[in-house]
């Protein structure tokens, strides 16, 4: 192979890190050259080690994946993000693509896959998991369409957003948990084709689909 592929691992539980690290070390031309417990150090260790590969959960601690992925592509547009999760809903794709990720791949992905995905990101390849493609190429293809309606919990979190509450402080407001808010946000995102919370507030004001006064 040639030259070496630097890469970070950013995951919240450290067994899947452990995981990650193991399998792409095996390989001689991939360096895995740090770890990240959540969003936030995912976007710092990009920053200062600038690797050229971040493979990037979604769910973490202080920054989503959809936002940490957004904050690395727009300051370090070098650094490619391959995103390696669980999930494999609409929202999700969608807003981790908008964000700037190079390739979304499941965690069901078998060894040889991700670090095949690995490497076609660091050569600048686009990567998507078969598993979700369909659905990706039916977005792409389909025609131009009204933004897909809000539901009222949607609505509730954009305006408690808007007022700058955490996703902690908008859980407690509305009696549901982290999770679930981060859940609506992706959704939102999802509907508003936009990869972070303030842009979706952004574009539910100028839609006149919320107020601050509300």
């Amino acid at each position: 192979m040639g030259q070496t592929i630097r890469v970070i691992v950013a995951d919240d539980h450290k067994v899947v890190r452990a995981g990650i690290r193991d399998l792409l070390s095996d390989e001689p031309d991939i360096l895995v050259v740090s770890e990240a417990r959540n969003g936030q150090e995912a976007v710092e260790l990009a920053l200062r080690e600038r690797p050229d590969v971040v493979v990037m959960d979604i769910h973490m601690p202080e920054l989503s994946g959809v936002e940490a992925t957004r904050q690395i592509r727009a300051a370090a547009p070098d650094v490619r993000v391959l995103v390696l999760t669980s999930y494999q809903d609409d929202p999700y794709i969608y807003g981790l693509l908008d964000a700037g990720a190079s390739g979304y791949l499941l965690k069901t992905a078998e060894g040889g896959e991700i670090v095949r995905a690995v490497r076609a990101t660091a050569e600048g390849q686009a990567v998507i998991d078969p598993a979700v493609a369909p659905r990706l190429i039916a977005r792409l293809t389909r025609p131009t369409s009204p933004v897909d309606a809000l539901t009222e919990r949607e609505l509730d979190v954009l305006r408690l957003a808007a007022r700058g509450q955490t996703n902690k402080q908008i859980g407690a407001a509305l009696q549901i948990s982290d999770r679930t808010v981060q859940n609506h946000l992706a959704n939102i995102y999802g509907k508003l084709g936009v990869a972070s919370r303030t842009e979706a507030v952004t574009a539910a004001l100028e839609r006149n689909l919320i107020t601050l006064s509300k």
